[in-house]
């Protein structure tokens, strides 16, 4: 048992390293191989708390990697004050197939790049603002970081980056740049979670002391298709080299934002723990053989992890990750406080004090939906779900980053939001790795959650707007 184990943290050491990142910030306090903390990390430019930008007219727009990214190519032809400028990805059928889009929207045709790194080519440019970057893991933060370097605004898709190290190359880059860096987190974006950041921030569920979210969603056919699956198999190669919790942040991101992390509070330290890995081989048996290289292949993503993150505030948060086991899709988003609690999945319920033993009846929750309806959802949101995209959060999503660009206003989530929600996915895997024990996570604010108030996904100056 122990010369596997010796095997499995040998492994882990010497496969971690992804993109930029490594393991150099960690200090081993515990005995060997046994990371509870990182070394001080010294601020390097200027906080963007809060940061604004001069406002944006048109924001002229360059799309990488339209596999995921294409969504946002239709969804961006309906949103005023954008202009699509680049498209780019390795397969140029797409950029065809979304050069057709742009035309069908009556927007003129857009620059086209299709090689290897030619998104280094889109970031040089000096007629784009803004880079939407859908490609995929291992390419998030070498991307971000050129195109903030060259005077772009970035956002990444999730997770934004997969280690500590290239969490703060995010920070440090924005910092010196100033340029706004956020994560493409839709899912903080959808009704229900808009509606009880409403009733939270309003102070309906009292002091919320703990949260849980989710991703578990059936991957192994994608992760297992040959043809038409991941670009290169690349989600498939990292559940062969990872464990932990490589996807966190659609269910910890709005439980995030409703606890006021990064405002208020932040992650102090976690615990993490994962099973055995049964499903992305029981599925390759039965789809290619017993023979077959995916079945003989040697993953080590386990098939359900558990990550509990306390708080400096005394505050938990459970996240949990399971993409490879036969079961419905399920973000949980669940909200404890201390006059109520509100749960999503597998429907939407609400409690509240004095009668929080039971949930309220269909009647007295939707009048309570439609009391807190967040003015985001409430202004655009059937635009939205007739649009499309996740049901309509995608499209609430670009609007609203849109629209903060065009009026010089701070973005829903900041640089900091995208390095503590994503540094998850490494800060896990040592945990799991070293028999759950706990690992510190950095504070990427420097201090600055203290004083900084939870920006609310809509202000004030926007509700005026509205009314």
């Amino acid at each position: 048992m122990n010369n596997r184990r010796d095997f499995l943290k040998k492994s882990f050491f010497g496969g971690l390293a992804v993109g930029t990142g490594s393991l150099t910030g960690i200090a081993c306090t515990g005995g060997a191989n046994t990371p509870q903390k990182f070394r001080e990390h010294l601020r390097k430019g200027k906080s963007v708390m809060g940061y604004r930008c001069d406002p944006i007219p048109e924001v002229r727009l360059a799309v990488i990697g339209l596999g995921r990214g294409g969504g946002a190519v239709s969804r961006m032809t309906r949103i005023e004050g954008v202009r699509i400028a680049v498209l780019c990805d390795v397969q140029p059928e797409r950029i065809k197939k979304y050069q057709e889009v742009l035309k069908k929207a009556g927007q003129p045709e857009a620059a086209e790049y299709s090689g290897e790194e030619d998104w280094k080519k889109v970031c040089e440019r000096d007629d784009i603002d803004l880079i939407y970057n859908a490609t995929p893991w291992y390419l998030h933060v070498p991307v971000a970081v050129y195109a903030m370097k060259h005077g772009k605004h970035a956002v990444v898709e999730v997770p934004a980056a997969l280690t500590v190290e290239d969490c703060w190359a995010l920070v440090d880059t924005a910092e010196e740049t100033q340029r706004h860096c956020m994560m493409l987190e839709n899912c903080c974006y959808d009704f229900f979670e808009l509606t009880t950041l409403n009733m939270a921030r309003k102070g309906i569920f009292g002091d919320i002391y703990h949260g849980e979210g989710a991703y578990i969603h059936d991957l192994r056919a994608s992760k297992h298709d040959r043809e038409h699956g991941y670009y290169r198999m690349w989600r498939l190669e990292h559940s062969k080299k990872h464990t932990g919790n490589p996807y966190p942040t659609h269910g910890l991101g709005p439980v995030a934002q409703i606890m006021g992390i990064n405002g208020g509070d932040r992650f102090d330290y976690l615990t993490s723990m994962s099973t055995q890995q049964y499903g992305l081989t029981l599925y390759a048996e039965d789809k290619f053989g017993k023979d077959s290289p995916e079945a003989k292949a040697v993953y080590r993503l386990g098939d359900m992890n558990q990550t509990l993150i306390h708080t400096v505030n005394g505050h938990t948060i459970r996240v949990v990750h399971d993409t490879t086991s036969p079961r419905p899709y399920d973000r949980i988003h669940t909200i404890s406080g201390t006059k109520g609690y509100a749960v999503k999945y597998p429907e939407q319920k609400i409690a509240l004090d004095p009668d929080a033993h039971k949930f309220l009846n269909p009647d007295e929750f939707a009048a309570l939906m439609a009391q807190y309806e967040h003015p985001l959802s409430k202004y655009i949101g059937e635009k939205a779900k007739a649009v499309g995209g996740h049901g309509g959060m995608d499209y609430i999503m670009d609007w609203r980053l849109i629209y903060c660009l065009r009026n010089g206003l701070p973005l829903d989530q900041s640089v900091y939001d995208a390095a503590a929600w994503s540094c998850i996915t490494e800060l896990s895997e040592i945990s799991v790795t070293n028999r759950s024990n706990s690992v510190d996570i950095p504070d990427f604010t420097h201090g600055d959650w203290k004083t900084a108030q939870p920006w609310p996904v809509i202000d004030m100056e926007t509700v005026t707007a509205y009314s």
